[in-house]
């Protein structure tokens, strides 16, 4: 009981006895507990009670003890309806069920297990056959990293196009920041990236970016120019990695229209790369798109660049602050992917 409260409804009582008005019962209360005096309404209700005749400053004691709605029949209803309809409200639910919506917090959180989360974008509803070639393209890189691991990251060479802005704002999970519960919660206006952007090609192995090229404004890439990428690609690897074409270069790139092209398949024979199995619809497995690119964009996220040149420069310092450390990580993740890959039976892999 809170003491507190005892003493002022004893007050009450004695006042209420001298035959004191309510109203001048409160004013007394005020002057002398300041802020936390009983309120009007409550001494007007305390003083009538004890001109009744009431003797007891406690409030009256409530029979048995309150009914819990967590029950197995509960628990049972509630689960059947989630199975039925997984976007239920918890409000919904303790209509339907004629409890409270705290119950019903307490049997999916507690006795349930469950949990409410959102959807996870992914880049295609994949078919059967897409997840089957997804599977048996990945247990055949698989086997070439069995076969000799080592090896294998030492030859291989992967590569991708992405854009680039001049300004791209900072995502709402980026700028989260820790607060005091009295603080005022930061606000972000929402912003557009900005129509300055370039496209930038990358190529990388495990010890560092070999080549980067960026396509001149309002150019696409074609079949043509990738075969001359992939020709500037061959010239960078002789002269940053001694020995690496004399191993053979395992290349690893997706399944873009330019990619697949007739001329760039006959750049990549011609420059004497051996192309290693890439599903479509798969950045979950390309190093660049699950791995260097969001990496990239992460550190110029947030920044605002005059122009193209600006950007540029900082494209090639996030590249030179990385050590080969960093390199190697993104493509020693490729074995642990198609490893999940496999076990999805071929599905999208989430974050590791």
């Amino acid at each position: 009981m809170d003491f507190d409260k005892i003493e002022q409804r004893s007050v009450i009582k004695f006042l209420t006895l001298e035959k004191n008005a309510p109203k001048e019962i409160y004013e007394r209360l005020v002057a002398v507990y300041g802020e936390s005096a009983a309120s009007y309404s409550t001494v007007k209700e305390w003083s009538s009670r004890f001109k009744q005749g009431r003797l007891s400053l406690e409030d009256d004691r409530r029979s048995g003890c309150p009914i819990s709605a967590v029950t197995e029949e509960n628990i049972m209803k509630v689960e059947q309806m989630l199975m039925k309809n997984r976007r239920l409200k918890a409000l919904e639910i303790a209509t339907d069920l004629g409890i409270s919506k705290q119950s019903v917090l307490t049997i999916v959180h507690d006795k349930l297990c469950m949990s409410k989360v959102s959807s996870r974008w992914v880049p295609r509803m994949l078919t059967p056959l897409h997840k089957q070639a997804r599977s048996e393209m990945s247990q055949l890189n698989l086997d070439i990293i069995y076969e000799d691991s080592e090896l294998f990251f030492s030859r291989i060479v992967t590569g991708d196009e992405t854009w680039i802005y001049h300004w791209d704002p900072e995502t709402k999970q980026e700028s989260m920041q820790w607060k005091h519960a009295a603080s005022p919660p930061p606000r972000k206006f929402k912003t557009q990236p900005s129509a300055g952007k370039m496209m930038a090609t990358v190529f990388w192995d495990t010890e560092g970016v070999l080549l980067v090229e960026y396509m001149p404004n309002k150019t696409t890439i074609t079949g043509a120019s990738y075969a001359e990428t992939l020709t500037n690609l061959r010239r960078a690897i002789k002269e940053k990695r001694r020995g690496k074409l004399a191993r053979g270069v395992l290349l690893l790139h997706d399944n873009a229209p330019v990619h697949t092209s007739r001329i760039a398949k006959a750049a990549v024979n011609n420059n004497g790369f051996v192309e290693l199995s890439h599903p479509p619809y798969s950045p979950d497995l390309a190093p660049s798109d699950f791995y260097l690119f969001p990496n990239l964009k992460k550190s110029l996220r947030g920044r605002r660049f005059a122009n193209d040149e600006a950007l540029k420069d900082a494209v090639h310092m996030f590249f030179e602050a990385q050590d080969k450390t960093f390199y190697l990580t993104g493509l020693e993740l490729l074995k642990s992917r198609y490893e999940k890959c496999i076990d999805l039976r071929g599905d999208y892999v989430e974050k590791q």
